[in-house]
């Protein structure tokens, strides 16, 4: 038979707090990186064609570069996220877990 949880107290619980508040700052603080980087790229695009044609390397122009940039960004991104879930999300919440028990 399945343990039964006491979801509202899981909820109140100052770890499960503490957990969601900084998954909740970490996330929605790089989401907006991302999509200002994003942005950037269309407005770039459409008001600032002439930087955007600029040749960097041979027929690579920037506006090439820059969406590579973003490429490697969500990369960067989602490796860093992996990091510090594995190194503090997962802690907490192993500790919450552990206070439940």
């Amino acid at each position: 038979m399945a343990k039964k949880y006491d979801w509202d107290a899981i909820a109140e619980s100052p770890k499960f707090q503490e957990l969601t508040r900084r998954k909740r700052t970490f996330l929605f603080g790089w989401w907006g990186f991302a999509s200002v980087l994003y942005f950037l790229l269309i407005a770039g695009a459409g008001y600032a064609p002439e930087l955007f044609k600029i040749k960097i390397i041979g027929n690579i122009n920037f506006c090439y570069l820059f969406a590579l940039f973003q490429f490697l960004t969500s990369w960067g991104i989602a490796m860093y996220y992996a990091h510090v879930a594995n190194k503090e999300f997962d802690r907490l919440t192993h500790e919450l877990i552990d206070e439940l028990q």
